[in-house]
């Protein structure tokens, strides 16, 4: 019997060190999100000589020209004399154009990258920026002990990486809604610390007959403010009529903004658009692939509230797929075309074009 946390409340805590600019170890490696990287700790690491690299996903390697020689990642050498402005212009795509000229970049070949392969999944589940800045230790678990750092076993922490955290029924309670008084909210708490997700269920759907469901990822620009960028508000509110006229549905609120990149990194993305970058294309220059949202979340709660089979409310062929993957059977595809704009007409055409949407 411990009191010590367990791998899942480490890489928890992990997180919030990164999201605070506060090392942590992984592996055999120092690592820290290159987003919240200050003057004051880089410098520490470099009077000690040790040699840095910082490692970026392939995505963002090759808007850099830089040759990613472990596939998905690319580990950059970091120059002995390199300020925090020169790694947070490798690592944030913000003033590319501006300053497209960043190279040539060294990037290493030899040697195992399963710690900075990690460091940058740890900055994606942080909802920073995917780019971490590593250094090699000698000793690593006497130097996390001597600095007072979290230190993570990378086996463990890819095991944790490889399938969704369980979730929990936390607590459920009626809730009339506008489109149907028959209105409930469940909320479910995954282990990890991560984000709460949520059902709500209109009427009381049959366990053995297919309900009608819609796996809904958060937006707060489209579902709260009414963002004309997107139609995620109008498909909110579209499925809920839909469920209210027939009386019976379960719509789950999975908190995966900015198809789970998180808000901030969302904004980035935006701010890129702007610069004449379509959705996926902005995506890949921040480091991200084009959705990294994970179904499995939903297919989850359906399977945990007795669901087994779904008229699933989508033109998202993945959510299909995700689902039949995880034993659900989608017995019928509902299409859910809405909110369609002056404004958001070239985000649906990327949709369709390059992520498969059915529109």
């Amino acid at each position: 019997m411990t009191l010590a946390p367990d791998i899942i409340e480490l890489t928890a805590r992990a997180r919030a060190d990164l999201r605070m600019g506060v090392p942590v170890v992984i592996g055999s490696s120092l690592i820290l999100a290159a987003e919240t990287l200050n003057e004051t700790r880089l410098r520490a690491l470099q009077i000690t000589g040790t040699p840095l690299v910082l490692a970026i996903t392939d995505w963002r390697a090759r808007t850099l020209k830089a040759r990613a020689y472990d596939t998905d990642i690319a580990r950059v050498v970091v120059p002995e004399d390199a300020p925090v402005d020169w790694i947070t212009a490798i690592a944030d795509p913000a003033d590319d154009l501006n300053a497209p000229m960043k190279g040539p970049l060294q990037t290493l070949r030899d040697d195992d990258a399963t710690d900075a392969r990690l460091a940058i999944q740890l900055t994606k589940d942080a909802r920073l920026l995917p780019a971490a800045v590593v250094a090699r230790l000698d000793a690593p678990r006497e130097y996390a002990a001597s600095h007072s750092l979290t230190m993570l076993n990378a086996d463990a922490l890819e095991k944790t990486f490889s399938a969704p955290s369980p979730l929990h029924p936390l607590v459920s309670a009626r809730l009339p809604l506008e489109v149907n008084e028959a209105g409930r909210l469940h909320v479910f708490r995954p282990e990890d610390g991560g984000e709460e997700h949520y059902a709500i269920e209109i009427g009381q759907p049959s366990r053995t007959e297919p309900l009608l469901t819609r796996l809904h990822s958060a937006c707060f620009t489209g579902d709260l403010l009414g963002s004309l960028k997107c139609d995620c508000g109008p498909q909110l509110r579209g499925a809920l009529s839909q469920m209210g006229t027939e009386g019976q549905g379960v719509l789950l609120y999975l908190n995966q903004e900015g198809r789970g990149i998180g808000l901030a990194n969302k904004m980035r993305a935006y701010s890129l658009q702007d610069q004449g970058f379509d959705t996926v294309e902005a995506n890949h220059r921040l480091g991200f692939e084009d959705d990294e949202r994970d179904f499995r979340i939903g297919a989850g709660i359906l399977k945990s509230m007795g669901f087994s089979k779904v008229r699933l409310l989508t033109n998202n062929p993945a959510k299909i797929a995700m689902l039949e993957a995880n034993g659900l059977e989608v017995v019928e595809r509902v299409p859910l075309k809405v909110g369609e704009s002056r404004h958001n007409s070239a985000y649906l055409a990327t949709k369709a074009a390059k992520s498969g949407h059915l529109l």
